[in-house]
């Protein structure tokens, strides 16, 4: 398996782009890693690099995004922070990522168990982590099932707020950044949700925050974003 290249990378659209990654989860969970040189990725890549997704994930050591989608050197950008939050430095980065450097897809990945979720259902202040966590604060408040027991002893309010948390911010991302949403209006790029469960491997992808121009899609609308 080689390193992207140019070519491979502009010949992909946002649905393979997905769909690589799919496959690449595929593999994860059933232990059947693709084989790879990574010296000879190394030496593919130091001309430059031509990644075809971004994957925003959380901090968390149990979700590298090269891991979970079974990718190499140079295949995908991993933007990485607790909470899988959404900043300006992170949207930038996301349009480095696409406008700039090729990449055809966005994924906002979150996971199953999340501490930083936990924190912000429990109104953690601690330092600096006081700001990050109040970033998470609008997925809890949003979260209207529970009625009782809101805080991190209860699992399910925990990961029915991972799950707003992971929706809110992809609609984030188109929301935030005008040259994100015309690539996602003009079919250049996807942006999808996605959930990583730490106790099986697998990723699931929202078919509700699933942001991909193109015939397969007929519910596609960034304008519903609006509504």
């Amino acid at each position: 398996m080689k390193a992207h290249s140019k070519e491979t990378q502009s010949n992909l659209t946002p649905r393979k782009a997905l769909q690589i990654l799919k496959e690449g989860n595929e593999r994860f969970i059933h232990n059947l890693k693709v084989q790879r040189d990574l010296l000879e990725q190394v030496n593919d890549t130091r001309e430059g690099q031509w990644p075809f997704a971004i994957v925003l994930s959380c901090i968390d050591s149990r979700t590298s995004a090269e891991l979970i989608f079974d990718q190499g050197l140079g295949d995908i950008f991993s933007v990485r922070i607790a909470g899988n939050i959404v900043n300006t430095d992170i949207l930038g980065s996301m349009e480095f990522a696409c406008k700039l450097a090729g990449s055809k897809l966005i994924v906002v990945l979150g996971h199953t168990k999340c501490g930083a979720v936990k924190g912000a259902c429990d109104h953690v202040e601690m330092g600096n982590l006081t700001e990050l966590l109040a970033k998470l604060q609008p997925a809890v408040y949003q979260e209207n099932e529970t009625k009782t027991e809101r805080n991190s002893k209860n699992k399910t309010f925990v990961e029915n707020v991972a799950t707003i948390n992971v929706k809110r911010n992809v609609k984030n991302i188109i929301e935030r950044s005008f040259i994100l949403e015309q690539m996602v209006e003009n079919g250049e790029i996807g942006v999808v949700g996605a959930m990583y469960n730490v106790e099986t491997g697998e990723v699931e992808f929202y078919d509700d925050v699933m942001f991909i121009r193109d015939p397969e899609n007929a519910e596609f609308s960034v304008e519903s974003l609006r509504h």
